[in-house]
């Protein structure tokens, strides 16, 4: 894709990763035309001062905390886009290897039916600022029974995943979007009605229904410090509920008999914590 390269990213209380993130942005081969910050309702907003540095032009926008997805909107909408534009909505705890957006630029241009593309993301430990070894996903796959998880998440990294392919779905802490599919979304591009959690499942899905393909590219490589936590009884109560109500939602906008896994697993986290 020859023309603008557009970075959106949602921050909220993130300035133990946000200056890594935007460091790693730094070092790409492909120049960036714009990088848009929307900081949802951080609590302490001093770690946003002084980002006028980078070699690319950063623009901040300050919003109450109304969900990722309203978030993510807001950047969206303020972008002048061309239809060969690559629009890529990244977390500020996602690093990206140098020469990524320049070869997902080239992935574009030779997948004309590929409208949201990712990467091999490698988990990231930002307290020891080193990788973990392991990876954090390879695209977002279903299980026969319904339950949505990222493949090969907690494995060592060992070289497996090394096949180019399709992918049901594209973890949303890295997706570089073609331009002209987002516009056939309208300015809505996130479905606004998930706070967090099941957002980029949803969007997922409503691409494929548009025709358009979702690709995982091995050679893309990037770091992630994925914020939940190994053992799912340490995950705060409220967001595990979050997340299975949001699965419910999900079906309800996208008719399936999965629907029943998705209530039964509401129904024991709202009743039994687990």
């Amino acid at each position: 894709m020859g023309n603008a390269t557009h970075i959106i990213i949602v921050s909220h209380n993130s300035a133990n990763v946000l200056p890594t993130c935007l460091a790693y942005l730094e070092k790409q081969t492909r120049e960036i035309t714009s990088c848009t910050i929307v900081d949802s309702g951080s609590r302490d907003l001093t770690y946003l001062n002084g980002l006028s540095h980078y070699r690319y032009p950063v623009a901040i926008k300050y919003i109450d905390n109304n969900g990722f997805s309203y978030a993510n909107n807001t950047g969206y909408k303020s972008l002048n886009l061309s239809s060969d534009d690559l629009v890529v909505f990244i977390n500020p705890d996602t690093f990206l290897f140098s020469s990524w957006l320049e070869d997902a630029s080239c992935f574009f241009e030779n997948y004309k039916n590929c409208g949201v593309l990712t990467g091999k993301l490698l988990g990231y430990d930002i307290t020891m600022q080193k990788a973990t070894g392991r990876i954090d996903s390879t695209g977002i796959y279903r299980k026969w029974y319904g339950k949505w998880f990222d493949r090969g998440q907690g494995e060592q990294d060992k070289g497996q995943f090394e096949r180019t392919c399709e992918v049901p779905a594209v973890c949303g802490a890295l997706m570089a979007c073609r331009a002209s599919c987002l516009k056939e979304l309208g300015d809505t591009v996130f479905d606004e009605d998930f706070f967090l959690y099941k957002e980029d499942i949803e969007l997922s899905l409503r691409i494929r229904r548009c025709g358009w393909k979702l690709y995982y590219q091995p050679s893309l490589l990037a770091y992630h410090c994925r914020g939940w936590d190994d053992k799912r009884n340490l995950v705060d109560y409220r967001l595990r509920l979050m997340s299975a109500k949001n699965e419910v939602k999900l079906y309800c906008k996208h008719r399936s008999f999965y629907m029943a896994w998705a209530l039964a697993k509401y129904l024991l986290v709202r009743a039994f914590r687990v």
